[in-house]
C-alpha cells in the first residue's frame, strides 16, 4: 500500500507542478521546456533505462543477501554513465551560458542534468521496490516531490527560463537520493570482478532491446513536438505538450503504480514456484491493468471539458481539449504496452519483440506525419502519434497472445471490463455539457460508483475476491 500511496502523492504533485510551471513560463517558454524535457527523457532512456529494468528484473531481497554482485554491477555501471553525462553537462554549461540562459547550450545543459537526476532517482526507487520496502520507497518519493516542487517552482518564478527549471528538476532528484543514501545501501561485501563482467552481459542482453523500444516511444513525442514547433511555432508546441503531459499522466500514473507492484509479484512467483507460476501471474496482472486503466481513459474523456475550464491555464484552453482527445487513444495503447504486454517478454527474458513493435509504431507515426499535417495541421500530428502507437500496440498484442507460447489471458475479464467501461461512458456523456464545476462534481463520484459496482457484482479480474481475501479475518484452527 505504501507504493500506491507514494504514487498518488507523486501524481498529484506532478500534475499541479506541471500546470504551475506552464502558467509561470507561458506557452512559448513552456513549449521549449517541454521539448527539452522530452529530450531529457530520451537521454535518460538511452543511457540508464537498461540498468533500471535490470534492477527490477534481477534484484530482490534474496539477491541482496545471496548475490551481491548484482548490486555491485548496477552501481558501477550507473557511476560510469553518470560521470560521463555530468561531464558533458558541465561542458555544455560552460560553453552555453555565455549566450544566455535561454541559449541552446544552456538548455542542453539543463536537459542533461534533468536526465541524470531522473536516472539516478528511478534506479534507487526501483531498488526499494524490488526489496518490497514500502516505507523506504514512500520516503524517497516524498522527499523528491517536496524538493522538486520547491526548486522547480522557485526557478520558474525567480529565473523564468527553461534551462534553470530543467536543472532544478535534476538537482532535486539527486538530492533526494543523497538524503536517503544510508537506508538505500546494501551490506558491504567484496567485489568479485569476474561476476561483475557476467552481470553486465546479462543486463545488456536483457535490457538493451527494451531501451531501444522505449527510446523510440520517447523519440515520437520529441519529433512530433519539434514538428509542431517548426510548422506553427513554440506556442503551439506548448499547447500540444501540456495536453500530452496531462493526458499521459491521467493514463500512466495508475498503470505505473500497478506495475511497480505487479511485476515484482511475477518475479517473486518465478523465484518461489517457477516460470509457469510467473506466466500465470503476468496474465492476471494484464487483466488487472486493463480493468483499471480503461475506465481511467473513459473517465478522463468524460471530465475533459470541465478539466479544461477549471484547471488548465486560460492561455492553453481550446487547443488543450482538441489535442488531448486525439492523443488519448494512442497513449492508452502505450500504457497497455508498458504495463500489460511488455512484462510478458520481460519475464521470459526474450525482449526482442518489443523492438519490432516500436519499429511498427515509428513507421506508423512517420507515415502519419507525411499525410495528415497538410490536411489537419497540428491535429494531424496528434492523430499521427495515436495511429503509430495503436499500430505498435496491436502488433505486440498479436505477438504476446498468439502462437504456442501465447499468454493465457482471462478474456472474460477483458470483455467484462470493456462492457462496464462502455456503460459508464454512456451514462457520463450527457454530463459533459453541464456547468464545468457541476460536471466535475457529478462525473467523478458517479463514474467511480458505477464502475466499482459493476466490478464488484461481476468480480472482474477477481478484484472483489482479492479484496475479500485481504480483509477476511483469520480464524484460528479449532483445538482438538
Amino acid at each position: 500500500m505504501a507504493v500506491i500511496a507514494a504514487f498518488v502523492l507523486n501524481a498529484g504533485l506532478n500534475f499541479v507542478l506541471g500546470l504551475l510551471i506552464a502558467k509561470l513560463l507561458g506557452p512559448a517558454d513552456f513549449g521549449r521546456f517541454a521539448l527539452a524535457t522530452a529530450g531529457a527523457i530520451v537521454l535518460n532512456t538511452v543511457l540508464f533505462e537498461w540498468l533500471r529494468l535490470s534492477a527490477t528484473r534481477f534484484y530482490s531481497g534474496r539477491v541482496r543477501a545471496d548475490e551481491p554482485w548484482i548490486r555491485h554491477g548496477l552501481d558501477r555501471a550507473y557511476a560510469v554513465l553518470a560521470l560521463v553525462l555530468f561531464s558533458a553537462a558541465a561542458l555544455c554549461g560552460g560553453l552555453g551560458f555565455d549566450a544566455g540562459p535561454d541559449g541552446h547550450g544552456a538548455v542542453l545543459c539543463g536537459s542533461m542534468l534533468a536526465a541524470l537526476g531522473i536516472g539516478v532517482f528511478d534506479y534507487h526507487a526501483a531498488l526499494a521496490r524490488a526489496r518490497f520496502d514500502g516505507k523506504l520507497y514512500f520516503g524517497l518519493v516524498a522527499v523528491k516531490n517536496v524538493l522538486a516542487f520547491a526548486m522547480m517552482a522557485g526557478a520558474a518564478w525567480f529565473l523564468p527560463q527553461p534551462a534553470w527549471v530543467l536543472a532544478a528538476a535534476g538537482v532535486s532528484q539527486l538530492l533526494a537520493v543523497l538524503i536517503l543514501r544510508g537506508p538505500l545501501r546494501d551490506p558491504a561485501t567484496p567485489i568479485v570482478r569476474v561476476r561483475m563482467r557476467e552481470t553486465w552481459r546479462l543486463f545488456m542482453v536483457y535490457g538493451l532491446p527494451l531501451i531501444a523500444a522505449n527510446a523510440v516511444y520517447q523519440i515520437l513525442p520529441f519529433v512530433n513536438r519539434g514538428t509542431i514547433a517548426a510548422q506553427a511555432g513554440f506556442a503551439e508546441a506548448g499547447y500540444f505538450a501540456l495536453a500530452a503531459d496531462v493526458t499521459s499522466r491521467s493514463l500512466t500514473t495508475l498503470g505505473t503504480a500497478l506495475d511497480l507492484l505487479l511485476f515484482q509479484l511475477a518475479v517473486r512467483a518465478e523465484e518461489q514456484s517457477g516460470r509457469a507460476a510467473a506466466e500465470r501471474q503476468v496474465a492476471a496482472n494484464a487483466a488487472t491493468v486493463f480493468t483499471l486503466l480503461l475506465p481511467c481513459a473513459v473517465g478522463f474523456w468524460a471530465v475533459l471539458p470541465a478539466l479544461q475550464a477549471l484547471v488548465v491555464p486560460e492561455a492553453y484552453r481550446g487547443p488543450f481539449a482538441l489535442y488531448a482527445t486525439l492523443l488519448m487513444p494512442g497513449l492508452f495503447c502505450l500504457a497497455m504496452m508498458y504495463f500489460a504486454l511488455n512484462p510478458v517478454f520481460q519475464i521470459r527474458r526474450k525482449t526482442m519483440p518489443v523492438i519490432a513493435a516500436a519499429a511498427v509504431g515509428l513507421a506508423g507515426n512517420g507515415i502519419g506525419l507525411l499525410v495528415l499535417p497538410p490536411l489537419l495541421g497540428g491535429a494531424g500530428i496528434a492523430l499521427a502519434q495515436s495511429l503509430g502507437l495503436a499500430g505498435a500496440g496491436l502488433w505486440l498484442g498479436w505477438r504476446a497472445l498468439t502462437g504456442p507460447e501465447r499468454l493465457r489471458l482471462p478474456w472474460r475479464d477483458v470483455a467484462a471490463a470493456s462492457g462496464a467501461s462502455a456503460a459508464m461512458g454512456l451514462i457520463l456523456a450527457p454530463l459533459r455539457h453541464l456547468d464545468p464545476a457541476t460536471a466535475l462534481a457529478l462525473c467523478v463520484p458517479l463514474g467511480m460508483a458505477l464502475y466499482g459496482a459493476l466490478v464488484w457484482v461481476f468480480d472482474i479480474a477477481r478484484l472483489r475476491s482479492q479484496m475479500e481475501a485481504r480483509f477476511r479475518p483469520a480464524h484460528p484452527a479449532p483445538a482438538e
